[in-house]
């Protein structure tokens, strides 16, 4: 199963480097209130395994794709969460075959997945989501967590020899100064990390339109208590 839940034809901003064009997946195993794509939380619309509507077959999207060798330089894969698709591993295999690099964004619970196609040279670029300190995970998700997963995803990635990049949407309320100081002990040794401003536009949770994030110079401050834990901090 590969249930596509839009596409977006072309990006300059969400693969380093690179002209990309975007795949949506839909599902999530988290409900995090300040989630921008709460429209992908659900798998909704199925007609068939491989088909949310006509107009996002799998089929469909792959003959876009081969229309696009030679002006995109790679494929962005995000979601909802990818990795809940069982046929994440054979799509990007198929991407792959049109020598396209692949980005891929997750949420971190399920290493298997990401071990396998890292692995087997499947992925070029990969960006995970550290929703908060362990301690905050299921409260922030709204979801039960395994954290160990957590963990072995992040040791997984920052192992790895692709690219790579740690980031964390952040709610003033919902993490403090110190809260960063556990992110930064638990993904110590990383190459890449970025800090998310929150942004209440079309989020899940209603109650998070009033929310707010930090400004600038708390931004930097919060930088300056990561570097001692990652080589390079910023904000976006």
């Amino acid at each position: 199963m590969f249930v596509i839940g839009g596409i977006q034809k072309t990006t300059l901003l969400d693969f380093p480097g690179k002209i990309a064009a975007i795949v949506f997946t839909q599902g999530c195993n988290f409900r995090c209130g300040y989630c921008h794509n709460p429209d992908l939380l659900e798998i909704k619309q199925i007609c068939d395994p491989d088909l949310v509507s006509t107009s996002f077959s799998k089929e469909k999207l792959l003959s876009f794709l081969q229309s696009r060798i030679g002006k995109l330089d790679g494929v962005v894969i995000t979601g909802g969460e990818p990795t809940l698709q069982s046929g994440l591993y054979d799509f990007i295999k198929e991407i792959k075959k049109m020598n396209f690099a692949v980005k891929l964004d997750t949420n971190g619970t399920n290493p298997s997945i990401i071990e396998k196609l890292l692995n087997d040279n499947l992925l070029d670029y990969i960006a995970m989501d550290i929703k908060s300190p362990v301690d905050k995970y299921s409260l922030i998700t709204n979801s039960k967590v395994n954290i160990d997963n957590i963990k072995r995803s992040i040791t997984l990635i920052i192992n790895s020899n692709i690219n790579y990049e740690f980031r964390t949407t952040v709610v003033k309320n919902q993490l403090s100064f110190d809260d960063f100081n556990k992110i930064g002990e638990l993904i110590q040794g990383a190459k890449c990390y970025y800090l998310q401003k929150f942004n209440s536009l079309n989020v899940y949770n209603p109650e998070f339109i009033n929310m707010d994030t930090y400004n600038d110079n708390e931004f930097l401050f919060i930088c300056e208590i990561l570097k001692k834990y990652v080589k390079f901090v910023d904000f976006r």
